[in-house]
């Protein structure tokens, strides 16, 4: 590997050029430009996502300095607010297809689609199509992610008061088991989820009722801190649940009881704990995205251009997540490093020797250099 081996250079490896143009034929959009084409800007997305820059300025200022074409800032800004955000939002979906599955250490027959929401807010003047609060503006990305393949299987926008409830079903998958929070757990989609064959884990508001419960007899599970293992209907009245279902409670590291319901029944109490705090999975992603990935500030303010960024953020994790893994599990304990410390010592061409002699092998793998998309 060339230690200045680039990000964008290893992006368009596995997104050619040509298919970002097929991506965009997919759409109405068509695109007359022959200077600041798509995939140009395309291209400085990922660079600005990549190396934390402010804006379209300090993007059109530095952009030439990493062999991106010269570009004035206001030519980029125009384009991001012509372009539809929908050519990115299926880049990503086809760039996702490069997840790499892990070991799951909790056994299960199904890999665990925790699905969750993010907010990003920003000043009215910035963001007047999507009115959340007084002074400010906010969208939502609703996103199902791979607890398996630590990476995201799909990704929906609304505006930051759209409620979460409905995306559940959009987002949901019957070749995983969802795991959702309370903002989810609707009664009546829980009876449909029994129905169609949809394996859950989601946790129970507090004031819900749970009608003529009865106990499972289950054997002690050590220094798990399991409150009730019962069957139950859930509700009352007319929002009363048709099935029975199963509810776990126990205790989480803070001493709350939390409550869960599943139709997962051969499970132990323990382990269906132990699938409710692997949630927190989302939230690190939530989190990681935010910090480094320039995902809060906000380059452009129409609409087209603030989702284009996002979904741009969220490619550039996806590919950066593939490559750290396969060179991660390659890589001697003695040279480890976190994801985090891998994106920066790459961002500044410094990667240690035994990286380095990992990614080139990584690069010449037919299922790297060769990567298409249908």
């Amino acid at each position: 590997m060339n230690k200045h081996t680039q990000f964008l250079a290893v992006f368009k490896q596995v997104l050619t050029p040509q298919e970002v143009e097929d991506v965009t034929g997919q759409t109405r959009y068509v695109d007359t430009a022959t200077k600041v084409t798509v995939g140009l800007l395309l291209d400085y997305f990922v660079k600005a996502c990549y190396r934390g820059w402010s804006g379209f300025r300090e993007s059109a200022r530095l952009g030439p300095s990493f062999d991106l074409p010269k570009v004035h800032h206001s030519t980029l800004s125009g384009k991001a607010g012509e372009v539809p955000y929908e050519i990115f939002k299926r880049i990503q979906m086809l760039v996702k297809k490069c997840n790499r599955k892990t070991r799951r250490h909790l056994n299960l027959s199904k890999d665990l689609l925790l699905i969750d929401s993010t907010t990003i807010t920003a000043p009215n003047s910035q963001m007047s199509w999507a009115p959340y609060k007084k002074f400010r503006g906010g969208i939502k990305l609703h996103v199902a992610f791979s607890h398996g393949q630590h990476s995201l299987v799909n990704v929906e926008e609304t505006i930051a008061k759209h409620y979460d409830a409905p995306l559940g079903e959009v987002l949901a998958d019957s070749d995983y088991i969802l795991m959702q929070d309370r903002a989810y757990g609707k009664i009546s989609r829980l009876d449909q989820y029994v129905h169609h064959g949809q394996s859950f884990v989601i946790r129970l508001k507090n004031n819900l009722h749970l009608l003529k419960p009865r106990n499972l007899r289950r054997p002690a599970e050590g220094d798990m801190k399991i409150v009730r293992d019962i069957t139950c209907y859930i509700g009352q009245g007319k929002c009363q649940s048709v099935k029975r279902h199963r509810v776990v409670e126990f205790e989480n590291d803070r001493g709350e009881v939390v409550r869960v319901v599943t139709d997962l029944r051969k499970e132990s109490p323990g382990v269906i704990a132990e699938i409710y705090k692997a949630r927190w999975q989302i939230e690190v992603f939530f989190r990681w995205i935010k910090q480094h990935l320039n995902v809060p500030c906000l380059f452009g303010t129409t609409e087209k251009a603030v989702y284009s960024q996002l979904f741009v953020a969220l490619t550039v994790y996806v590919l950066l997540r593939y490559v750290f893994e396969g060179i991660h599990r390659n890589v001697p304990a003695f040279a480890q490093l976190t994801f985090w410390e891998f994106m920066q010592y790459w961002r500044i061409f410094n990667l240690p020797l035994e990286w380095q002699v990992q990614f080139s092998l990584l690069r010449s793998q037919s299922d790297f250099a060769n990567s298409s998309f249908p």
